[in-house]
Formats: structure tokens, sequence, C-alpha cells
């Protein structure tokens, strides 16, 4: 009969393997910072750019204190953590991966028609899909998922199943928040369009009319993350075009009705119009 291994043994396995590790105690939490670090008298390890164990030898400042060194992890600064430590996490920015955690089955089922397949370890209610490539870390990008990478950590719960893919652009867009909802009075859409006009500086109508075409593919392909998507897709449009006076109303509708075919709601569209205009200065 097999026995689990011990913590320890596992972070050597994996520090072995490049991947930097910390022992969490119960409750899935790092463990709290030593005396001479309390109140991040130190300095605070979280404020550095980059993992690593902190001078005092501990096991402090959460995701920083991980580290691929076996001398490390098995000194007498390391040792208490040890005897009472429940599991061993990483940090997967360091290790130049992205976790996504999907915490229910709700959120399983989304990423299973938004995201590209990868490799995909079980959780205690939900799954980990992990993809090659590091980026910023996010919660709650979307109900019930959040992105763990750089500063971040992960617990380990086994190698998984499946081939691992590239981080894709599907979930690096889950981190692009796009601002605030300028709340102003109700416009149509001509009062959208108002704004500075210049000469236009397109030699043919059907330079324009590429452009919004291509604007409603990327709607339409969108495989997830439509809100951003279509929120960056304005930003692009009006930065090209948004200047000169050449859009009109017929062309805004054509966006506007992409975005909605893909579940956007016509005031979310309006708000992500107003704030590229907003973000753009027009």
């Amino acid at each position: 009969m097999s026995q689990t291994p011990h913590p320890q043994h596992t972070a050597l396995s994996l520090a072995a393997s490049g991947v930097p590790v910390l022992p969490l105690r119960r409750g899935k939490v790092p463990f709290g910072n030593c005396t001479t670090c309390a109140d991040n008298a130190c300095g605070g390890r979280p404020n550095m750019k980059t993992p690593g164990p902190c001078r005092c030898g501990a096991p402090c400042h959460g995701w920083a204190a991980a580290t691929t060194e076996p001398t490390v992890i098995v000194s007498p600064a390391w040792a208490a953590a040890w005897r009472h430590a429940a599991c061993v996490a990483y940090h997967p920015g360091g290790a130049g991966l992205t976790v996504v955690d999907l915490d229910d089955a709700d959120a399983i089922a989304w990423a299973r028609t938004a995201l590209p397949a990868t490799r995909t370890v079980p959780t205690t209610r939900g799954e980990h899909w992990i993809y090659r490539g590091a980026m910023r870390s996010v919660n709650a990008v979307r109900p019930g998922v959040d992105i763990k990478s750089a500063m971040a950590y992960a617990r380990w719960l086994g190698p998984g199943i499946g081939t691992m893919a590239a981080l894709p652009d599907s979930v690096r867009a889950l981190a692009v928040k796009e601002p605030p909802p300028v709340r102003r009075s109700p416009q149509t859409l001509s009062g959208l369009l108002t704004g500075s006009l210049g000469e236009c500086p397109h030699r043919t109508p059907a330079f324009l009319e590429r452009g919004v075409a291509m604007a409603e593919q990327r709607i339409t392909e969108a495989a997830g993350a439509v809100h951003a998507t279509v929120y960056r897709t304005f930003l692009a449009v009006l930065s090209r075009h948004g200047r000169c006076g050449c859009l009109t109303d017929t062309h805004v509708t054509r966006l506007f009705t992409a975005a909605q075919t893909k579940g956007e709601t016509a005031r979310h569209c309006t708000d992500a119009w107003t704030n590229a205009r907003t973000a753009l200065g027009l």
C-alpha cells in the first residue's frame, strides 16, 4: 500500500525540476512571518519582483518564500514549518506557468467552451488548468475563476493529466479590466460619434470597410472574455477611425450588433464605446 510522500520530500522533488516551492499550513495558507520579519520589519519581501528566501532564512512572506534551493528546503529554519505543514505550494510564475483556478462545476463548464484544452489537475471543488507561460495574477476574473501566476501561489495537487498548452490570449484577456462605465445621460448613436473631427486620412471607403469588417470578425470569433474583447475592439476601431469623422451610425450599429450577438447588452456596448472614447480623449 503506497503512502503519501512527506511534504518536504515532495518539495525537494519539485525543486529539482525547477519549480519554486513553499510549505502551507492547515487552511491552505502560508506560515506567518517570523519575529524578525513581523509587520514587514525586514522591508517586506512581497514588494520584491522576484521570489526567493528572505534573509532570515525562514519560509516568510508567502509566495516570495518559494525556492528551488534544496539547502533552504532542508534547512533548520524551515524544519519547524515542515513538521506542521499540511501540503506543498508552488509559485507558478516562478516556474513560467499560469494556473487558471476553476472553483466549481459552472466554472469548469465555462472553461471547456472558452479556453484551449491543457493539462488539468483535480482540486477539492474544481480543477486547475495549467498553461505554459507567465502573466500577472488576478482574482475573480469571472465567477469561480482566479488566475494564479506571478506573485501568487498554488497548491501542488499532483502532475495532472493532458498536454500542457501555451498560455493563450483568451486567458491573458481575462486580466484586462475595462475602465468603470462613464455615467452620462442617454445618447443616440449619433451622440456617441460626436467629437473632434479632422481631415480623413483614408484614401478609399474600402479601407474603412475592411477595418470595420475585421472588427466584426474579431468580436464574432471571440472564444471567451467577450466583454474585454468588445472593449479592446472598440478601442482599436476608434484609435484608427475615431478622429476623422468617417465612422457613421451604420458602422457603429454593425459593431454593436456583433457584440450583442455574442451576448453583450446594449448598455454594455454603449459603456464600452464611451469608455474607449474617453481613454482616447475623443
